[in-house]
């Protein structure tokens, strides 16, 4: 019961409540969450592709992983618990920033989120969850950049907000 429910914020980051979380994303309610983004030595970065089952976002191209914490669970703690359970790896890493946004899909959810970004390295092997992961992929920064300008569908709105901050700093 735990792992279904997500922790609603406010503006701050401070915690209210704690919520189910296909309810806290019928209403649009602001909630904590996390997205990874995975380099190689090389700089590549690694993309995975959605899973058609997940419930929204299925079938798009995004950063390495991305949820939300347990309550109870601190952020970067959930960030590598997720990192293992969807790509089947785990790594140090780094949180970079913090922003909010909000986005409305077809089948009636929304995102609205407060979401910590994290940066790690990687060099290994890749073993992801099939019901998490359709496919992955390291490609070259520029290569992504130039894929999001030309086909911007195939992403999730959450990586084409964050990708060019996590590139700054990279």
């Amino acid at each position: 019961m735990r792992s279904n429910h997500i922790i609603l914020v406010n503006e701050q980051d401070e915690a209210l409540a704690t919520m189910e979380k296909l309810e806290a994303h019928q209403k649009g309610l602001l909630h904590r969450a996390f997205s990874v983004f995975i380099v190689n030595s090389k700089n590549e970065m690694l993309l995975q592709q959605r899973a058609s089952g997940k419930y929204h976002s299925a079938g798009l191209w995004t950063n390495a992983c991305c949820s939300h914490p347990m309550p109870g669970e601190e952020v970067e703690q959930a960030a590598h618990r997720r990192l293992q359970e969807e790509m089947g790896f785990d790594c140090p890493v780094k949180k970079l920033f913090t922003f909010t946004y909000q986005a409305s899909f077809d089948n009636g959810l929304t995102e609205h989120e407060y979401d910590h970004v994290f940066l790690g390295t990687f060099d290994g092997v890749v073993i992801p969850d099939e019901e998490e992961v359709a496919a992955y992929a390291f490609y070259p920064l520029a290569e992504i950049t130039r894929q999001i300008r030309d086909t911007p569908d195939r992403f999730t709105y959450w990586f084409k907000v964050a990708f060019p901050m996590v590139t700054e700093l990279l």
